[in-house]
């Protein structure tokens, strides 16, 4: 059986950004920019685009060989718990001002990753 789960760090970040820009409800004010479309993933992850609301930054995203990595700049507490509810893979990045880092590891989980990107906007 051929297994068609989506597991290419760029394709799960090109889903995820498709998703962003098309979302209507709550993510209405997102935008994608500075992105690169030329972006190679790399073991420790390569910038692909980042994520705004209304000129606020709200994320980072990198692509890895086999995952995109979200690192969010808006409401870490929220993000975390966000993530944390929709199951997905997630830390708290001890900086200053303090991130939420979230894996997305396939495309099954790019949808669920919208909800943490809706508190991110709400926070």
């Amino acid at each position: 059986m051929v297994s068609h789960e989506l597991d290419d760090g760029v394709r799960i970040a090109q889903l995820l950004a498709s998703d962003l820009v098309g979302h209507e409800d709550g993510l209405a004010d997102v935008t994608v920019t500075d992105a690169d479309p030329d972006v190679e993933p790399t073991p420790n992850g390569a910038r692909a685009y980042r994520v705004r609301a209304a000129d606020r930054p709200l994320a980072v995203v990198f692509v890895h060989p086999e995952r995109a990595r979200i690192v969010f700049e808006a409401g870490p507490e929220a993000t975390l718990d966000a993530a944390r509810d929709a199951g997905l893979r997630v830390r708290p990045k001890a900086t200053e001002p303090p991130r939420t880092v979230v894996f997305v590891e396939n495309g099954a989980e790019v949808k669920r990753v919208l909800r943490v990107v809706e508190a991110a906007v709400s926070a």
